[in-house]
């Protein structure tokens, strides 16, 4: 149906670049229900039950339909806690996969008029040994941007920090690096301070669905009853989206009232927000003030309002 339509951009009227996963990630997250082998990984779907097999080549084929912009390579990810021996494993599966995801490009054609630009992904668990070679061996290939998986998985945040700090310094520093799963307003700021370039995570959309919404001056769960008769605008600072004309008042009303159109606002909400912050992260860096003003923003952003 997507070829069909012409690719994703077509499809869902995007315009502007897109990053498809390589189903790595989601095959971690059905542990119970799939089969890690050399050729790929065997897993029973949770929609149907029908059993399905991803190679890194049948994935790079997929993604090439896909029509993205920036495709990841196919890879395990390790556990947390995991073993040294079963995170070597994992990382070095993870590198001949990588091999063949690489070669498997090289003898396709991309199906739409376009270049799709492939990241692989370091691996290594939480092990400054392994990271360190998965982050040369992905190095090594040259690629437009480098990302870093297995972490978020888990750890807690300092080591996730640590994993971070001790990979960028490994990574080329004139191509992007892509932290992959996160994370919260604060994990950003502080990741950018190492050197991190790029991130996803559903976080603003997830937790805005939950209504707990992420500001300029701090968190907000809007369910409390403190919020009932307060008129004001969700977030002052922002400009843009929808915090500019509904009120904290307003919003939690629907969510009481259980209307769709809460998750909506506050979903909206959440991305305009995350944009703000790396809009203004960037403008710091380029004036060279951004560490003094992360600083005070991660004591702000982790606030309890």
């Amino acid at each position: 149906m997507i070829r069909a339509a012409g690719g994703l951009h077509k499809f869902i009227g995007w315009d502007k670049p897109i990053l498809t996963d390589s189903g790595g990630y989601q095959v971690f997250s059905l542990a119970e229900k799939r089969k890690v082998k050399e050729d790929g990984v065997v897993f029973q779907s949770h929609i149907d039950g029908t059993k399905l097999l991803f190679t890194p080549e049948n994935v790079m084929d997929k993604q090439r339909v896909l029509g993205s912009d920036i495709i990841m390579a196919f890879d395990e990810c390790a556990p947390y806690p995991c073993e040294y021996d079963a995170a070597k494993k994992s990382m070095e599966l993870t590198h001949r996969w990588l091999k063949r995801c690489v070669e498997h490009l090289k003898t396709t054609e991309p199906i739409y008029d376009f270049k799709q630009t492939l990241f692989p992904i370091v691996q290594g668990s939480v092990y400054k040994d392994l990271r360190k070679q998965s982050a040369v061996t992905v190095s090594s290939y040259e690629c437009d941007g480098n990302a870093i998986g297995g972490l978020s998985v888990g750890e807690p945040a300092e080591v996730m920090y640590e994993m971070t700090d001790w990979v960028c310094s490994f990574l080329p520093k004139e191509k992007p690096r892509y932290l992959m799963g996160v994370g919260t307003p604060v994990n950003l700021l502080e990741c950018i301070a190492l050197g991190i370039d790029m991130f996803d995570c559903v976080m603003p959309t997830r937790n805005g669905r939950n209504g707990m919404l992420f500001t300029s001056q701090g968190i907000m769960n809007m369910k409390n009853k403190k919020w009932q008769n307060d008129f004001s605008l969700i977030d002052e600072e922002l400009k843009n989206g929808v915090s500019d004309f509904y009120s904290k008042a307003y919003l939690r009303h629907l969510f009481i009232a259980d209307e769709i159109l809460a998750l909506q606002i506050a979903s909206v909400h959440n991305l305009s927000f995350y944009l703000w912050l790396v809009n203004k992260a960037r403008k710091k860096i380029i004036e060279g003030t951004f560490t003094s003003w992360k600083n005070k923003m991660v004591k702000q952003l982790a606030n309890r309002l």
